[in-house]
């Protein structure tokens, strides 16, 4: 049997995993993270690459799954706010627009030596909110360890005024298209004892 390793803590990551299947194990990749780009999807790979292959170095595995995501609002990337007052801010930012979150994703696999890495992009439409209700938001916890300070899953669905691309990308690990990706690259994830690499 093939090992799985996801290098996210990622409560939501391991949720989305195990909703299509997906047999693993988890090993939290705690480096520091570097970004050098400014494009938002760039910058979203670097960080998934980073997680992958920290995690690659320390522990054995044969599919190590990196990933990362931001929100990317009139060209700020929007990462984790680093407290309530972040928090805040960023809320401001997204009330009554549209705004893009990013995932990017770096697939490591060993025994092949292929590397598949991508960014998938979501565009979310906000509902304007009032000042009052981004403090009883921010005031939930919800936004603390959220990109963007929201989590879609959450109580924040009640501003979402609609979605057009992937929602569980949204949430923190597009399923899908990684799934298909890994597939394309001769793993099946889903059936890790007979693949064909």
């Amino acid at each position: 049997m093939k090992k799985i390793v996801l290098a996210s803590g990622s409560p939501r990551r391991s949720e989305l995993l195990e909703q299509i299947g997906v047999v693993f194990e988890v090993h939290k990749a705690e480096g520091e993270e570097v970004i050098t780009s400014t494009v938002p999807s760039e910058a979203v790979k670097e960080l998934a690459l980073q997680k992958a292959e920290e995690v690659a170095e320390k522990w054995q595995g044969d599919v190590i799954i990196g990933a990362d995501t931001v929100v990317a609002a009139e060209g700020q990337i929007l990462g984790k706010p680093e407290n309530r007052e972040d928090a805040l801010r960023m809320l401001r930012l997204l009330s009554g627009k549209e705004h893009e979150v990013i995932t990017g994703v770096a697939v490591i696999l060993r025994e092949s030596g292929k590397l598949v890495h991508f960014a998938e992009t979501t565009k979310v439409r906000v509902y304007p909110m009032t000042g009052a209700q981004m403090e009883r938001y921010a005031d939930s916890g919800e936004p603390a360890d959220k990109a963007g300070a929201y989590g879609i899953q959450g109580k924040f669905a009640a501003y979402v005024a609609g979605i057009e691309g992937d929602y569980n990308n949204v949430v923190g690990l597009p399923v899908g298209r990684l799934y298909q990706e890994v597939l394309a690259a001769g793993v099946d994830l889903l059936d890790l004892k007979n693949v064909s690499v």
